[in-house]
């Protein structure tokens, strides 16, 4: 997928990634202001999240839970200095369980990623909007 989008149409953006997901690790990739945690609020609300969504940026995880009892975690890496921390914290049961993970700045423990993750590139348009790029 290579699309360009805006606010009005991030729920149809959001619907499409869940649906051309190869797995459930997405990594999210883009400068700061891009839209990474908005398009990730947007996915869990698609994915039946009940509990409300918020960055992770100091807490490194969130834990959300689905309606249908499926499990959401969505990791925020930005102020992470070395992927001991990520070690630290389990990353790897939280990676190989089979739940959804919903990883901001992964470049920050890209030794410790699966191979098999989806990336999700954002960029900023001149008008405003936003691309994406799933690899």
């Amino acid at each position: 997928m290579n699309k360009n989008y805006s606010l009005e149409n991030l729920k149809e953006i959001a619907k499409e990634i869940i649906a051309s997901a190869k797995n459930k690790t997405l990594l999210f990739y883009g400068q700061m202001g891009v839209g990474k945690t908005t398009l990730i609020k947007e996915i869990c609300k698609q994915l039946g999240v009940l509990d409300t969504i918020s960055s992770p940026t100091f807490s490194l995880v969130n834990e959300y839970q689905t309606s249908k009892k499926d499990k959401v975690f969505h990791f925020d890496f930005y102020r992470i200095t070395d992927e001991e921390e990520a070690l630290d914290m389990g990353i790897e049961e939280y990676l190989y369980n089979n739940d959804w993970c919903l990883i901001e700045w992964p470049e920050n423990i890209e030794n410790l990623l699966p191979l098999e993750a989806v990336e999700i590139h954002l960029s900023i348009l001149e008008d405003g909007g936003r691309n994406i790029q799933l690899k």
